[in-house]
């Protein structure tokens, strides 16, 4: 095989991970763009309950004998136990606070996320988990010009793009998205037709973490499930949002996207300083379009 050909393996090889990270980015970004869109919450929080589903992923999988069965149980309960959290956690908090300064639930946020790390490590322990890929998707497909690609990867890039339809399903055709992109709007006035906005916002808070704990069982196994895997995660996703458009979903899928292959190709241009290239893309669009790419809620 001649040196061209060799590198347009390569470059693909790496453009099918890029696509596999993006899905992860995408599914945790559109849950903390939903959130910031409609409550005007900067969740730091939602990398902790990213974190919380990776872990009970692990949980729900021993439980079940590991395994296909193991896995499948964990991709149906484990998100529905982080739903129930962040409703206890809204319930309990957020409810309370939603007019406050930004600042101040900022803050917020981020003592819950160190409050759900010390649950984590009191809960699981702090040496590493791992989830099996499960049977079904252990080997490889050959696509395009013979490259391998792993079947779970091919399974998260279906994932992806069926998440993504269904929360446009939720905003756009349930009576519950329609309410919330109003409130979004004008919160008062959707208040003074009748409607209970506050249940409004804890079925928005209870989706957008629910999205949160989806991401932590899909990367479960791909990764050392570990403490500190939401560090990253979070400032990850608070670029993609800020770059996407602040509470714009498909926003979230275009910065995700460029996010997730700028930082594939950029391991295989320049290894060492492979970490730079996402960053940098950050910086590009936000200096073309400070806004965002997509039009924000804010």
């Amino acid at each position: 095989m001649d040196t061209g050909a060799l590198l347009f393996q390569k470059i693909l090889s790496q453009i099918f991970v890029g696509l596999s990270r993006t899905t992860i980015l995408f599914i945790v970004s559109s849950g903390m763009s939903l959130i910031l869109g409609v409550l005007r919450i900067p969740n730091i929080a939602h990398g902790s309950l990213y974190m919380i589903g990776a872990f009970m992923a692990f949980s729900v999988s021993n439980f079940f004998g590991g395994g296909s069965q193991g896995f499948w149980m964990a991709l149906l309960l484990a998100p529905i136990g982080v739903a129930i959290l962040s409703l206890i956690t809204e319930r309990g908090i957020f409810q309370f606070l939603y007019k406050r300064e930004h600042l101040m639930l900022l803050l917020l946020t981020f003592a819950l996320s160190l409050i759900f790390g010390d649950l984590v490590k009191l809960v699981w322990g702090a040496e590493y988990k791992s989830v099996p890929v499960p049977q079904v998707f252990h080997g490889h497909l050959t696509l395009v010009a013979g490259i391998p690609i792993p079947l779970y990867n091919l399974f998260l890039l279906l994932v992806g793009p069926v998440v993504a339809i269904l929360l446009w399903l939720f905003v756009n055709k349930t009576k519950m998205g329609k309410i919330s992109r109003a409130a979004a709007v004008d919160r008062d006035m959707v208040g003074a037709v009748g409607i209970n906005v506050s249940r409004v916002f804890a079925a928005v808070f209870v989706v957008g973490c629910l999205l949160a704990g989806l991401g932590g069982v899909l990367v479960a196994p791909t990764v050392n499930v570990t403490l500190g895997m939401d560090h990253t995660l979070i400032m990850e996703a608070f670029l993609i949002v800020i770059m996407g458009g602040l509470g714009n979903i498909w926003g979230a899928l275009i910065g995700a996207l460029i996010f997730g292959l700028a930082q594939s190709l950029g391991i295989l241009i320049w290894p060492q300083f492979g970490i730079i290239f996402p960053y940098a893309a950050v910086v590009i669009v936000l200096m073309i379009k400070p806004t965002g790419l997509l039009k924000s809620t804010w």
